[in-house]
Formats: structure tokens, C-alpha cells, sequence
């Protein structure tokens, strides 16, 4: 292997191992629960955290539980928007999370790191508003009367803190000293577009006061959107994300679309340095675990078709039997009684 080839592969190796740490934390929603950390010692316990992130696991252990539970939003998030797709958010039991996909520069990578900054982010800002946490509440500068005239009160969610929180904790890894590489740009801008995706989508929420069900005062507080809400909207940024290329501005890298033709990415847009494979064929050193065997719809033109699904290798099909509630009936009082029913279904699953 000549110098060159040599060197190449030794940056893509310290490339894979610097991602690969920066999204470990995610390991916290393998855990039932961490709400048992009342120690500081108990944080170096958890698997996935780099040294940065333990210090503030210490400083803030009653947030940890929130920190576990974006993890696990971000988890399903992810498995749902991508459930009929090639790749489909699998997890494994060890680090990292999402396996070798999330060191590559593509955009599932993005999106992984989108959603995953998102869930933080929206989980302890929940929490402030639920009143779990003592270092945060409500939002109390939202207040007065809004140009619309009704009256800001109530609970308003207090995003601010939430994603300072996420930005705290999800962007230590790629804010440390000397982290400056493509790979560091292209995460620090997705983390960045998965909290913008709350914030632009936050709502107004009101309720009426007055006699007999009338609006003589209105009351109104801000609120977070629904995360599944996040998770299209992160998923269209995904469909449409900009493949960037690092380059010179001034004294500073930035990343910019590697075709001058396009117009410049937004804050809000996704980002990835590389094509990504086709998630065809297993491939464990790529991390990519393939689909045969995956479920897919015999009668759909979309992705999740056989045709395309099963990358043109053909399906199985098979009579499987299906047991579900039928002939269900109210009994006074109070209670429904169902039948089991057998039903044959066929199921086609990609060779």
C-alpha cells in the first residue's frame, strides 16, 4: 500500500472512531431507567459517555432521566419515519447504537444526529414544564398581552433552556479542542437543524374563560409541537438534504454544497459529506445489515414495494395465520366481550 493510500485510510479510521464517540450517549435508551442516579459516581457507570459528558452528568443528575428519554424518542422517531425504507433505524446492543451507519458522512447519519439533538432537547424541556426539574420551570418571559389581544399565561414551554441543555451536552464531543474536521462541521450544523425543527414549529395553545362556555377572556401559552411533528418535518430536511464539501472562508473551514449550482444550505436544512450505499446487501464493515428477510407490500410502487425493497432479488410469499378480536359485543354492565379469530393473510418478505 503506497504512503498515500496509507495515510487516506488512517484519517477515515480516526474520521469513524471521532463519530462513532460523539453519538455513544445514545446507548443511555438501552437503560430502563437512570432515574436511580442520585450519586456522581454512578455517572462514570454509563456506557457511552465521553469525560465531557460525565462531568455534566454529575453537575446535573436530576436531568439525566430526561437525557435517557430524548435518547429514546430520538430511537423510535427515527424506526418510525424510516420504517419502510432500506434502512429502517435498526439498533444493536452495542456501541455504537445505530452500528458503522453513523460514521459515515451520509445523510442517515444526518438525520440520526438531527433527531437525536432534537430529542434531548425536547425532553428536558418537558421536563422543566412538568415541574421535574429544580434548575428550570416555565418560560416566565412570556408574558402580558399579545398583539392578538388575548393574555399570555399559564405554563409556556421553555424551549430556551432545553436546547441550550442539548446544545450543552450532544455538541461536547464535536466543540472539544482541536475538533475542527468536515465530519465535526457537517454534525454541529445537523444538531443545530434538529433543534431548529422545534423551534420553528413551536405552537400557541389557548383556553377560554368567560360564562357559559364563552371567550370573553382567552388565556394562551407556548408550547413544544408534537415530536412525531418533528420527525416529518426532519424527515422531509432528510429527503431533501444538501451534499456539502468543507472549504476555505477566510481564516475558518465551512462547509458548502459541492454543486455551485445549488443554492446555499440553510440552518435548518440537513447536511452529508457522502453518498450513501444502497443498503442492499449486508455488508458488516460498513455496518449495513442489508434487507432480506424484510417484510414489503406486493402491490406498492413506493419503497417499501417488493420491487424496490427487495433490490429486484424477487420475495417470498407465504400463508400465515392471523389471530385478531371479531364478533365483539357490549355487555350491560359495563364491558366488551370479543371472539378469536383465525384469519390467513399472506405475508411477502424480500430473499
Amino acid at each position: 500500500m503506497s504512503p498515500r493510500s496509507c495515510l487516506r485510510s488512517l484519517r477515515l479510521l480516526v474520521f469513524a472512531v471521532f463519530s462513532a464517540a460523539a453519538s455513544n450517549w445514545l446507548y443511555l435508551a438501552k437503560l430502563s431507567s437512570v432515574g436511580s442516579i442520585s450519586e456522581e459516581e454512578t455517572c462514570e457507570k454509563l456506557k457511552g459517555l465521553i469525560q465531557r459528558q460525565v462531568q455534566m452528568c454529575k453537575r446535573n443528575l436530576e436531568v439525566m432521566d430526561s437525557v435517557r428519554r430524548g435518547a429514546q424518542l430520538a430511537i423510535e422517531e427515527c424506526q418510525y419515519q424510516f420504517r419502510n425504507r432500506r434502512w429502517n433505524c435498526s439498533t444493536l446492543d452495542s456501541l455504537p447504537v445505530f452500528g458503522k451507519v453513523v460514521t459515515q458522512g451520509t445523510r442517515e447519519a444526518a438525520f440520526v444526529y438531527a433527531i437525536s439533538s432534537a430529542g434531548v432537547a425536547f425532553a428536558v424541556t418537558r421536563a422543566c414544564s412538568s415541574g421535574e426539574l429544580d434548575k428550570c420551570g416555565c418560560d416566565r418571559t412570556v408574558h402580558g398581552v399579545s398583539p392578538q389581544g388575548f393574555q399570555w399565561s399559564g405554563c409556556s414551554d421553555n424551549i430556551a433552556y432545553g436546547v441550550a441543555f442539548s446544545q450543552s451536552f450532544v455538541d461536547v464531543r464535536e466543540r472539544s479542542k482541536g475538533a475542527s474536521s468536515s465530519r465535526a462541521l457537517m454534525n454541529l450544523h445537523n444538531n443545530e437543524a434538529g433543534r431548529k425543527a422545534i423551534l420553528t414549529h413551536m405552537r400557541v395553545e389557548c383556553k377560554c374563560h368567560g360564562v357559559s362556555g364563552s371567550c370573553e377572556v382567552k388565556t394562551c401559552w407556548r408550547a413544544v409541537p408534537p415530536f412525531r411533528q418533528v420527525g416529518h418535518a426532519l424527515k422531509e430536511k432528510f429527503d431533501g438534504a444538501t451534499e456539502v464539501e468543507p472549504r476555505r472562508v477566510g481564516s475558518s473551514r465551512a462547509l458548502v454544497p459541492r454543486n455551485a449550482q445549488f443554492k446555499p444550505h440553510t440552518d435548518e436544512d440537513l447536511v452529508y459529506l457522502e453518498p450513501s450505499p444502497d443498503f442492499c446487501e449486508q455488508d458488516m464493515r460498513s455496518g449495513v445489515l442489508g434487507t432480506r428477510g424484510r417484510t414489503c407490500n406486493k402491490t406498492s410502487k413506493a419503497i417499501d414495494g417488493c420491487e424496490l425493497l427487495c433490490c429486484g432479488r424477487g420475495f417470498h410469499t407465504a400463508q400465515v395465520e392471523l389471530a385478531e378480536r371479531c364478533s365483539c359485543k357490549f355487555h350491560w354492565c359495563c364491558f366488551v366481550k370479543c371472539r378469536q379469530c383465525q384469519r390467513l393473510v399472506e405475508l411477502h418478505t424480500c430473499r
